[in-house]
């Protein structure tokens, strides 16, 4: 792709303040970088993600009010984590992190484990011991 070709359309990256660095060749064809903003198609499937993790995150937050799950599970879709990530951050193995998804488990867990969990979050304690959901 030309430089002069590069597409700069409207998406999430600009929101963001952000810019995609792409390879494009110049007007003597030696290939360079360009920044980029977006362009139509990726800006459909970024949004399309988004509102896919979205939805993960309010079904989660419901599980949560429901007590289906702990509210380890919502923190967890909300930083875009699955049980891997999150046990390898908090230094667990991952069927202790499932366990810990139960509401029953989770409200036997010590302030120190709590911590973990927490700090991994970027919240207080207080906020995950006392989240419901709501």
């Amino acid at each position: 792709m030309k430089k002069q070709d590069l597409p700069q359309d409207e998406s999430n990256l600009k929101s963001a303040n952000m810019t995609e660095v792409l390879y494009v060749t110049d007007e003597n064809d030696n290939y360079t970088t360009a920044n980029s903003i977006g362009w139509d198609a990726k800006k459909a499937a970024l949004e399309e993600s988004l509102s896919l993790i979205n939805e993960r995150i309010e079904e989660a937050k419901q599980k949560v009010a429901d007590n289906l799950v702990s509210p380890i599970i919502y923190f967890m879709e909300l930083n875009k984590m699955d049980f891997q990530v999150l046990a390898s951050y908090v230094g667990m193995w991952q069927w202790t992190v499932k366990r810990h998804a139960k509401p029953k488990k989770f409200k036997k867990l010590s302030d120190s484990t709590l911590k973990k969990y927490a700090d991994t979050f970027g919240i207080s304690v207080d906020e995950l011991k006392n989240f419901d959901g709501k």
